[in-house]
């Protein structure tokens, strides 16, 4: 990209972030903030004053901001300014992006500890496709009837321990299901541990840990190893004690609206759909 286009992106982000902030601004309640009637008795819209004070921000600042001068905020700022017009996470992270700030780290893990009703009905239509939902604590929070039929454990098993990690490492049902018990493992403690990065402090996490720790001392060994992944797609193959080699192609999806949650679906080759088609109720 070339200097002068490269300007006019920055102009044009610039000034959105401007728009961006007047229009949240002048759609807020005055009461809600303990303010008496604006001109002609107006309920509704800060003055950019008002938003200053309330930011810790000198009106300047502010007034700049809104008409998109070329100007470099800093995060502590439009923290402050998201804070003052109660912006929602996504248009918190929207201010940010429009600088070129990264959105704010996550921070706890929300419990999820049941996968939400369209979540849940997006699972069963899957079908002959085993699919679970992991909480950020990659706790299983919801699963379809194939799932079950390839792990029925995970009926069982304690909500507690119910969780994906817990299982690989302590359950020997797992162990054995798993054709490649030691490569999965590596790959989704390392895939845990890119994503629990920024909650370490989470008791949740903290908790976890150390349960498995104590539990099982290959958790133990790999955990001081510190491997870090992403995910990728990839052939997965299960050795079931009733219908023998099973071949999935394992993929992960997120809810738009529910991006603490990931969707983890096994799409079966036609020779492992054919056995679960015999193995429904």
């Amino acid at each position: 990209m070339s200097e002068d286009g490269a300007r006019d992106d920055g102009r044009q982000q610039r000034q959105e972030l401007g728009s961006f902030l007047r229009r949240q601004r002048e759609r807020l309640d005055r009461t809600a903030y303990g303010l008496p009637p604006a001109g002609r008795g107006r309920a509704v819209g800060l003055r950019r004053e008002e938003v200053s004070y309330l930011s810790g921000v000198s009106v300047t600042w502010y007034t700049w901001l809104e008409q998109g001068r070329d100007i470099n905020p800093s995060r502590q700022v439009l923290d402050a300014v998201a804070t003052t017009l109660r912006l929602t996470d996504a248009e918190h992270d929207y201010v940010l992006s429009l600088v070129g700030l990264a959105p704010r780290p996550a921070t706890r893990a929300d419990a999820v500890d049941i996968a939400p009703a369209q979540v849940q009905r997006f699972l069963d239509a899957l079908d002959e496709h085993p699919a679970y939902a992991l909480a950020p604590d990659w706790g299983i929070a919801g699963w379809n009837k194939a799932y079950e039929r390839l792990y029925p454990g995970v009926a069982t098993t304690a909500g507690e321990n119910r969780n994906l990690l817990w299982l690989v490492f302590t359950d020997p049902s797992v162990r054995s299901l798993l054709d490649d018990w030691d490569d999965t493992s590596r790959r989704f403690l390392a895939e845990f541990r890119a994503e629990a990065g920024p909650r370490l402090s989470d008791p949740r996490y903290r908790d976890l840990i150390s349960r498995l720790r104590a539990a099982s001392v290959d958790f133990d060994t790999r955990w001081n190893e510190h491997g870090v992944g992403g995910f990728v797609s990839r052939e997965r193959v299960f050795r079931h004690p009733e219908l023998g080699r099973l071949v999935f192609e394992h993929h992960q999806l997120r809810p738009s609206d529910h991006l603490d949650l990931q969707l983890v679906v096994y799409v079966a080759d036609a020779e492992t759909r054919r056995r679960f088609a015999r193995t429904k109720d």
